[in-house]
């Protein structure tokens, strides 16, 4: 007696669940605990914006009227410290600096447990085994955190921008909040999504060459913290300044001023000897004016955008040189 043996085949042109889904799927699982965070921090910004906008300036502003601060000459009981202001202080010091420390959470964390992890723990030698090639991990490790970064950093920065906007009224009274101010400057444009994905690829760059968690973690955020200073020196010397003059006094100071100083009589530039209104020590030093170098509000988006060009650049520049060293480390294997 013979037993007929039915072996059942899967169907033909049904693919594995593999690949690119298959990696994003695998990242977001592992990595859920950073997605989670991410959301919180980006809805925490967001409420401490959008409070900032509306209810919080327009009771801090309400606040201003009340003591007179408003008036040409500010009342005596302006000391710019109620309650309403105190709590409007408090929701833009949770919304301004929030995008500034955003690169270097995320180069931390992509120097730590993006890249530098797996590499420790041997995860990524076994996924470059199976049907995964070196080249599209990588690739997924990059562009899935990219995408979200961007979305999360572009809603954050034009909350920010509207809720900058609605304290023009205040900025009016008193010199706060300026555009050039550091945290505001990057979080008021596309700086703050630049530098976010330069964090990133600072950090894988960092895990790929430590190849251990704690270690490419110091390294991202020392080297992203060198960036972001560097950068933000060169900063005011990315666009060409603006000069105003003046006879018998310092011009008034606006934007954000770079230099100043005293004029010759042949318009050479020196130091200013304080003479203050002593005509005779003037004469002495030939002094026939006196010159502020700045920028106004206008170069905002030129210094905005050839600082984001640069940024991008580098971020370019990293991914180049990560991918080359994976080639280089895994061979033919890309």
């Amino acid at each position: 007696m013979t037993t007929a043996v039915t072996i059942e085949t899967p169907p033909t042109g049904v693919a594995p669940s593999r690949g690119p889904r298959g990696l994003v799927w695998a990242m977001l699982r592992v990595h859920r605990w950073a997605l989670w965070f991410w959301g919180m921090l980006v809805a925490v910004g967001a409420g401490a914006l959008l409070f900032a906008y509306g209810p919080g300036t327009d009771a801090a502003w309400a606040e201003y009227r009340a003591m007179g601060c408003h008036l040409p000459e500010a009342g005596p009981d302006c000391d710019y410290s109620g309650p309403a202001i105190s709590l409007l202080n408090l929701a833009n010091s949770l919304g301004d600096p929030l995008l500034n420390f955003v690169p270097l959470l995320v180069a931390a964390w992509a120097g730590a447990a993006l890249i530098g992890r797996e590499l420790e723990s041997g995860t990524a030698q076994l996924a470059w085994t199976q049907s995964v090639s070196p080249a599209r991990w990588l690739a997924a490790k990059l562009a899935v955190p990219a995408v979200l970064l961007v979305a999360g950093t572009t809603m954050l920065t034009l909350l920010h921008r509207m809720a900058w906007s609605s304290t023009g009224r205040l900025r009016s009274i008193t010199p706060w909040r300026e555009w050039y101010e550091d945290d505001i400057f990057l979080a008021n444009g596309t700086l703050a999504t630049a530098y976010a994905l330069l964090g990133l690829t600072v950090g894988v760059l960092a895990g790929l060459l430590q190849r251990r968690a704690l270690p490419a973690l110091g390294t991202a955020v020392v080297a992203q913290a060198f960036l972001l200073t560097t950068l933000g020196t060169l900063r005011p010397h990315l666009w060409p300044v603006e000069t105003l003059t003046n006879k018998d006094e310092y011009p008034p100071y606006t934007g954000m001023v770079l230099d100043e100083g005293a004029l010759t009589s042949t318009g050479a530039r020196v130091p200013d000897p304080i003479c203050v209104d002593d005509a005779k020590c003037l004469a002495e030093h030939d002094i026939v004016g006196f010159y502020l170098d700045y920028h106004p509000s206008s170069h905002f988006w030129p210094l905005q955008l050839v600082e984001t060009g640069i940024v991008l650049a580098v971020a370019a520049l990293a991914v180049l040189i990560a991918f080359r060293l994976l080639n280089r480390r895994t061979g033919a294997a890309v």
